[in-house]
């Protein structure tokens, strides 16, 4: 099986405002395992990044004035995901600006996302697993053990990275690579702890027998219930 997790940044967050993508970043899972493999690049977007986006992922206008158009690097990108799964987290906002860029690419014959690839949406996943709490990517970072303390702003390379932690552990399974490419690490240890108790799942209840003594004391009690009431429902 095999899975891209995947990210976008954009030049704001609309696509039918004439907003574009600015950088993809994919990682490969094959049988739940990490690759290696990635897809990683930025796009000249041909308009300005709203100064809103740029403080949240930090990418600049004079940053991509060098960068290739996305007419550059769509075959190699649709060529990297074509046929996987897609895991995305909240990706009705990742294949929006996907179509979108697909219909520029080819206005007279545009594909989706849906036609290339199957899609997995985290975000729907963690709600499901953890209604009413906050299921942002900071905030399943936490929950599941995973240090994003590098994670000073959005970057869709990182973000797929992180993602591709979570979902495994959200998941049950396990990496056989770090997201460095590293040894492994004491924050590695922590994860993989956490991904054995996920797979071990929970310890079964300890069962305490009463003792003769108790068992006495009980059988005296509802003796006492009955002669006072005339019947004790725990006998009938």
């Amino acid at each position: 099986m095999r899975q891209i997790v995947l990210d976008t940044e954009t030049t704001g967050i609309d696509p039918r405002q004439g907003h574009r993508v600015i950088e993809i970043g994919c990682v490969e899972l094959v049988n739940r395992k990490l690759t290696g493999n990635h897809f990683h690049v930025y796009i000249n977007p041909d308009r300005f990044v709203e100064q809103e986006a740029i403080e949240v992922h930090g990418i600049t206008n004079e940053f991509l004035a060098d960068k290739p158009k996305y007419r550059d690097v769509h075959e190699g990108f649709v060529n990297f995901i074509k046929g996987a799964q897609l895991v995305i987290h909240n990706a009705p906002f990742d294949t929006g600006f996907m179509d979108h860029e697909f219909a520029l690419f080819n206005p007279i014959n545009p594909v989706k996302t849906h036609d290339i690839c199957t899609v997995l949406d985290t975000l729907v996943m963690a709600r499901d697993l953890h209604p009413g709490q906050k299921n942002n990517l900071d905030a399943l970072c936490k929950r599941y053990g995973i240090d994003n303390s590098h994670r000073e702003l959005h970057g869709a390379l990182l973000d797929a990275e992180i993602l591709a932690d979570v979902y495994l552990l959200m998941t049950g399974g396990q990496t056989d690579l770090n997201l460095s490419g590293q040894k492994s690490t004491d924050s590695n240890s922590e994860q993989q702890t956490q991904i054995q108790r996920i797979q071990r799942g929970p310890k079964p209840f300890k069962i305490i027998q009463a003792s003769a003594d108790e068992l006495e004391q009980h059988e005296a009690r509802l003796t006492l219930i009955e002669d006072s009431s005339g019947s004790c429902i725990w006998r009938q």
